[in-house]
C-alpha cells in the first residue's frame, strides 16, 4: 500500500498546482462593453469523434482553464478517420459528452463541420438541432437543411493552402449563392495560426460576421504555448446575456471581435467600444511646477497594447510608441508646454485592425488632478 502513495501524490499535486496557476495567470480576460457582455468563444474544435486527438471532456477542461464562455465541438460530418476504432452512428455524441462534462460551467453549442472540396470548402454549422440530418450528399441541400435547423453557418479557413494554393481567400459563385440565399453568415479571418486579410475584406464587403477560431485537433497548451504565455485564437461575441439565444443573436448581428496573436480584429463599431473599455486613464498630475504631466494608462484586458501617438503632444521619456502591459499600468510623461486642466491623447492602435492594413484611432481624454 505504501508504494502507491507517491504515485498518487504525483497525480494529485500537479493537478492542484495547475488549477492554482490557471486562477492567477492563464484565464483569458476582456472587459464588458456598454450594453453587452464580452463572451469568449472558440466555435471550431475537434475530438476523436472526427479527426482530433482527444476525448470531448478534454476540450471542455481546456476551455474552462482558459475561462472561455462558449465552445462548439464541430466534428467533420464526412471525414471520419477514427471510425474503425470509434464507430458512432449518432453524430451528436461528441456534443452530448461535452455538455455532461461542462455541467453548466460552459455553454456548449451543438455544431458540425460540413466537409467538402472547393467549392464550397469546409463550413461550420452551429446551433443545429441534429447533426445526423446534415449527412446529405448534395452540397446545397446540406446548407438548406442547416438553415431549416436554425443554424449559424460560417466558412472555415478560406485561405487554407490545401484548397487555395496561394493562400488567398476568394469568393466563388457558389459562395455568392450561399450568401444570397442567407445560407452563409460568417467567415473565419483567423484559423489556427493564420490570418487572412482577404477574408477580412470579404467579410466587410459582403456583410459577413468576422470569426476567429483555434480549429484545434491536438492540445491547446502545445499548439499555442499557453504555459509560456501564448493564447488560443478566440471570437469575442458581444451578447446581452450568456445564453445560446443571446450568443446566436450577437453572431447574426455581427457583434464580434477576434483576438489572435495579441491582435484584435473587428469592425470599428465593435472594436472601438472594446478598446475604450480596455485602455483608460487612471490618473494625471503635473510634476511639481513644470508643464510636464505624468499620465497613468491602465489596461483592463489580457492584450498588450501597442499605441503610436499622433496627437499634438510629445513625450518626456518615450518616443511616439507606447506599450501598455496586460492588466497593468504604464506611465507616460506628456509635455503640454503650459498647464492645462484637460487635453486629449491620440493613438493609433497598432495591434488592432478594422480593415486590411488599417488600424483604429483611440482618443483618451485626460483630466488633470487638481
Amino acid at each position: 500500500m505504501k508504494k502507491l502513495i507517491l504515485p498518487l501524490l504525483l497525480l494529485i499535486f500537479p493537478r492542484l498546482h495547475a488549477q492554482e496557476t490557471h486562477s492567477h495567470g492563464r484565464a483569458i480576460h476582456f472587459p464588458d462593453v456598454p450594453g453587452y457582455l464580452s463572451l469568449k468563444c472558440d466555435l471550431h474544435q475537434h475530438t476523436v469523434f472526427s479527426d482530433g486527438d482527444v476525448w470531448p471532456t478534454i476540450r471542455v477542461q481546456e476551455a474552462i482553464k482558459d475561462s472561455l464562455d462558449v465552445i462548439s465541438l464541430t466534428e467533420h460530418l464526412e471525414y471520419q478517420p477514427h471510425k474503425a476504432d470509434i464507430p458512432h452512428p449518432d453524430r451528436n455524441r461528441s456534443h452530448e459528452i461535452a455538455v455532461k462534462e461542462a455541467n453548466g460551467n460552459l455553454v456548449v453549442v451543438r455544431g458540425s463541420e460540413i466537409t467538402r472540396s472547393m467549392p464550397p470548402g469546409h463550413c461550420n454549422a452551429i446551433f443545429i438541432t441534429d447533426a445526423n440530418k446534415l449527412l446529405i450528399e448534395d452540397p446545397l441541400a446540406v446548407f438548406r437543411e442547416a438553415k431549416k435547423q436554425g443554424a449559424f453557418v460560417f466558412w472555415n479557413h478560406p485561405n487554407w493552402t490545401a484548397q487555395a494554393k496561394d493562400g488567398v481567400a476568394r469568393l466563388t459563385d457558389m459562395h455568392k449563392q450561399l450568401i444570397a440565399e442567407n445560407l452563409l453568415h460568417g467567415i473565419e479571418v483567423v484559423n489556427d495560426v493564420t490570418y487572412s486579410a482577404e477574408a477580412l475584406q470579404i467579410a466587410l464587403d459582403h456583410n459577413l460576421t468576422i470569426m476567429g477560431t483555434s480549429d484545434i485537433h491536438g492540445l491547446v497548451d502545445w499548439a499555442y504555448q499557453v504555459p509560456e504565455g501564448g493564447h488560443r485564437p478566440i471570437t469575442l461575441v458581444f451578447a446581452t446575456e450568456k445564453t445560446e439565444a443571446a450568443i446566436k443573436e450577437g453572431l447574426v448581428n455581427r457583434r464580434t471581435v477576434v483576438w489572435y496573436n495579441n491582435t484584435l480584429i473587428g469592425r470599428e463599431a465593435q472594436l472601438m467600444p472594446l478598446l475604450n473599455a480596455c485602455v483608460t486613464i487612471k490618473s494625471a498630475a503635473y510634476q511639481d511646477q513644470s508643464s510636464v504631466v505624468t499620465v497613468t494608462l491602465e489596461n483592463h484586458s489580457d492584450a498588450e497594447f501597442i499605441l503610436s501617438s499622433f496627437g499634438d503632444y510629445t513625450f518626456h521619456a518615450h518616443d511616439d510608441v507606447v506599450m501598455v502591459a496586460p492588466n497593468g499600468i504604464t506611465e507616460v510623461q506628456v509635455k503640454t508646454l503650459e498647464k492645462m486642466k484637460s487635453f486629449d491623447l491620440k493613438f493609433s492602435v497598432l495591434n488592432a485592425i478594422t480593415a486590411p492594413r488599417t488600424h483604429p484611432e483611440l482618443t483618451l481624454k485626460v483630466k488633470v488632478n487638481e
